[in-house]
């Protein structure tokens, strides 16, 4: 779980890292293919916990891809992507580093838009020995850079690890909604947000759904509330994708099961994101998973970015998405 797997993040994020940042903006994949209803390649790019959301047409995926600093990529087709940034760095945040503690890592971003500005939402951990935070920074464009609000969003305790942050804007009652939490403990816990998009109003107490242990992610589709999340361990086989239904984006929850687990080569599919291509008109899903892993684990390595397209059957089930490679 996120408490224990610091010291191998700190490793691998620096290696990735160090053979990335010669450049600001860098083109990491291009694929010659026209027809817009073809999806790319799988994987992507490397990285992992990949949200992604479309603003003015373009994708844009914001994935935990270095120790300290977060990056962002975009792409008008999904087949050419380009690395921008660091939208965020760990170094022009103060409050971080308060709490006397060297070690830092940034983790599992979202962001959403509100009125032609872009809040740029992230975790600090790890949990232990302080405890992991939510953060938030507000930028012009989705490129960044995000200023910090100059004070953590949400802070954990012992009983709770503040980790994953999703915003849900509410297309019903249009509040905004936070979903945080998981991991050590597997607790989910939901705000409501001030207009400001920077402070939490209140808590709203719900129930943690079954076979939840992180990775949130919350969409909208026919009037129904479809609530997905990561369950299992990242470092194994067991990690993968599930989900609920409710009527209400607080639950209760319909717990249907699974949309994405491991197969016989492509390991530990979770933490991922929806989006509605506007294009196609079709679901996506965005996810990381281990390639080319036998066994059940603990794996080393780098993890990758991958994208599906997402199916719906004739009761507003999610069909369950077989992993592609090369299409």
């Amino acid at each position: 779980m996120k408490t224990c797997k610091f010291q191998f993040l700190l490793l691998l994020t620096f290696v990735l890292f160090c053979c990335t940042s010669f450049s600001q903006q860098q083109v990491v994949q291009t694929q010659n293919k026209s027809n817009v209803s073809e999806l790319p390649d799988n994987p992507i790019f490397i990285g992992a916990d990949p949200y992604c959301a479309v603003f003015n047409g373009e994708f844009w995926v914001y994935p935990t891809s270095a120790a300290t600093r977060f990056y962002a990529y975009s792409s008008s087709n999904l087949f050419n992507w380009k690395r921008v940034g660091p939208v965020l760095n760990f170094k022009d945040v103060k409050w971080i580093y308060d709490d006397g503690e060297k070690l830092h890592f940034a983790w599992a971003p979202s962001i959403v838009e509100k009125m032609g500005i872009y809040y740029f939402y992230y975790s600090v951990g790890p949990q232990n020995p302080t405890p992991s935070r939510i953060g938030v920074a507000v930028g012009k464009t989705p490129s960044g850079p995000f200023v910090d609000s100059g004070k953590p969003l949400l802070t954990g305790d012992k009983n709770f690890e503040a980790i994953d942050p999703m915003v849900f804007i509410d297309p019903v009652s249009k509040k905004a909604l936070l979903y945080a939490g998981g991991s050590a403990g597997a607790k989910l816990k939901v705000f409501e947000l001030s207009s400001n998009m920077i402070d939490i109003i209140r808590e709203i107490h719900v129930t943690t759904p079954q076979n939840f242990t992180e990775g949130v992610f919350m969409h909208f589709y026919k009037n129904k509330y479809y609530f997905s999340y990561s369950h299992g361990s990242w470092r194994h086989s067991s990690y993968s994708v599930h989900y609920a239904i409710s009527d209400t984006p607080f639950g209760p929850w319909n717990y249907k099961g699974i949309i994405l687990q491991s197969d016989a080569t492509r390991k530990g599919p979770g933490h991922h994101s929806f989006v509605f291509d506007e294009a196609t008109q079709r679901w996506l899903i965005f996810y990381h998973r281990w390639d080319n892993f036998s066994g059940d684990g603990p794996y080393r390595g780098s993890r990758s970015v991958c994208i599906e397209e997402v199916k719906y059957d004739e009761n507003g089930l999610i069909i369950p998405i077989k992993m592609s490679s090369n299409r």
